[in-house]
């Protein structure tokens, strides 16, 4: 998600209702308040998307 598409509400704080799209199995998935502090740079749903992420790039080139 680029900076300017992101959404903010009136604290300046990440809006929690925003989706973002799993980079390796494209599923949508929501803010969690486990990833309150870093939500700009969470790209993987889960721990098993993100210890795959290598095999989906192996797969694209």
């Amino acid at each position: 998600m680029k900076h300017s598409q992101r959404s903010r509400n009136a604290d300046n704080k990440t809006d929690r209702s925003v989706q973002k799209q799993c980079a390796v199995c494209c599923r949508p998935f929501s803010w969690r308040k486990k990833w309150e502090r870093c939500w700009e740079e969470v790209r993987y749903c889960s721990r098993r998307c993100r210890s795959q992420r290598n095999r989906v790039m192996d797969e694209e080139k």
